[in-house]
Formats: structure tokens, C-alpha cells, sequence
């Protein structure tokens, strides 16, 4: 006789609480409040960036300028690459009595065009390495719970099992509005 092993599922109690704020001075002494009594915060949504809100939720320094310097060096690379192909290899010319036979001779003629390159390729990689980063691109799902803190409000998201804590910090901290739901 074999045994059938039953498998329960267990209710979850694990729920997400927003907590909403009308002021960017609030939400900072909310978070500062969850850090000193120990509640994780998952996500922070702003209608625009609130100085002091990276290191009050402890967030490493970001690397995107180490991408857009790579981006930068790619755009100088393509625009020296196209200036000596153009007019040293391709189809030299004598302008204004330079030889075309050295690349290094034109040079200063070239900074332009090169200088150009490295600022089209790195705002434009940088963007586009900001929109996937962030599932940002076109046709990613929105993200954000709740639509008005893109015009003037601000929300802070907790993933707990303690939603009375998190409640009574929220409240002590001049909350406008608090959302439970199921995670």
C-alpha cells in the first residue's frame, strides 16, 4: 500500500504596504524613522529626485558614468577611425597644403567631427543603457503602483509580515494615505 502524501499550502501573510506622502521633507523623516526601528523598505517612488534620499536608503553609487566614459571612448574611436578612412585612405586630398599620406598631420582638423561622435555616442548609449537598466523601454509594463507619484506625491513600498509596525511608524511619520495589500 502506498502512502499519498498530502501537500498543505500554507497561507501567506506576507503583505505590501504604501505608504503615501504629500511632502518630499516627510518621506525622508519616514525613512529615516524605518531605519532606526529596523523596517526594510522595498521600493521609494518620487515625482522627482529628493536630495539625501540615495544615502538615507543606502544605495551604492551608481555606475553609469563608468559606461558613459566607455561610450565616449567608442564615439572617439568611430570618429577617428572615419576621419583616416575619409581622408587618408579612402579618398585622400591636399586641403590647404596638409599631406593626407599621416593621420596625426590632419589631426587638428578632425577634433570637431571626433569631438561630436563622443558626445552623440555617450548621451545616446547612456540613455539607452538608463531605459534597460531600469525596464524603462518601450512596451515593459509600468512598474509603478500608483500613478500620482508622477505629479506630486510620494510613496514608500514595504514587503512585511509586520503590518502593524510598519503602520504606526507610517502614521507617526505624517502619513497622507496607507495601502495594504496581498504581495
Amino acid at each position: 500500500m502506498k502512502l499519498i502524501k498530502q501537500k498543505t499550502k500554507k497561507m501567506s501573510t506576507t503583505k505590501k504596504i504604501y505608504g503615501i506622502y504629500a511632502d518630499d521633507d516627510d518621506l525622508l523623516n519616514g525613512v529615516h524613522a524605518c531605519n532606526d526601528k529596523g523596517i526594510k523598505i522595498n521600493e521609494v517612488y518620487t515625482p522627482f529626485p529628493v536630495h539625501g534620499l540615495d544615502k538615507a536608503l543606502g544605495l551604492r553609487k551608481t555606475r553609469i558614468s563608468d559606461a558613459a566614459f566607455l561610450y565616449a571612448v567608442y564615439g572617439i574611436t568611430i570618429g577617428t577611425l572615419v576621419t583616416w578612412y575619409t581622408m587618408n585612405h579612402d579618398w585622400p586630398q591636399n586641403i590647404g597644403g596638409k599631406p593626407a599620406f599621416l593621420w596625426a598631420h590632419n589631426m587638428p582638423a578632425f577634433v570637431v567631427p571626433m569631438f561630436e561622435l563622443m558626445v552623440f555616442c555617450a548621451a545616446h548609449m547612456m540613455s539607452l543603457t538608463f531605459l534597460a537598466r531600469n525596464k524603462m523601454y518601450p512596451g515593459c509594463p509600468p512598474q509603478n503602483p500608483d500613478p500620482r507619484t508622477t505629479d506630486d506625491k510620494f510613496m514608500m513600498e514595504f514587503v512585511t509580515d509586520d503590518v502593524d509596525a510598519v503602520k504606526q511608524v507610517l502614521i507617526d511619520t505624517g502619513v497622507e494615505e496607507i495601502t495594504v495589500k496581498d504581495a
